[in-house]
């Protein structure tokens, strides 16, 4: 059984929008953990922009990857709104931010 020309294009535009859904979803995605980023920056007395400081563009680098990839975006969330009690030790990149704190990057 032959695919007919209709059936060949009518799966290459399904691809297409599934390739267009996953890639706007991963960008999604990126822009909520870049703005959990900052916000927690912020909220640990970190000024926000050195997430955009050539200085440590290496640490940065690190830092947004884990933020990506972090599973506590939920207990993120609460902690930053206030909501969730204790410092906060559930976040990847906590020690990173403490030791920034530290060295003087306010």
């Amino acid at each position: 059984m032959n695919p007919s020309m209709a059936q060949v294009l009518a799966a290459a535009g399904m691809l297409a929008v599934v390739v267009v859904l996953v890639f706007g979803i991963l960008r999604y995605q990126r822009a909520g953990a870049e703005q959990r980023m900052r916000r927690m920056l912020q909220a640990v007395g970190l000024d926000p922009e050195i997430a955009t400081s050539g200085d440590i563009e290496t640490i940065m680098k690190d830092v947004r990857y884990r933020c990506r990839e972090c599973s506590s975006e939920a207990t993120c969330e609460r902690w930053l709104a206030g909501k969730e009690e204790g410092g906060n030790e559930f976040c990847p990149n906590h020690r990173v931010f403490e030791i920034l704190g530290k060295y003087g990057n306010r």
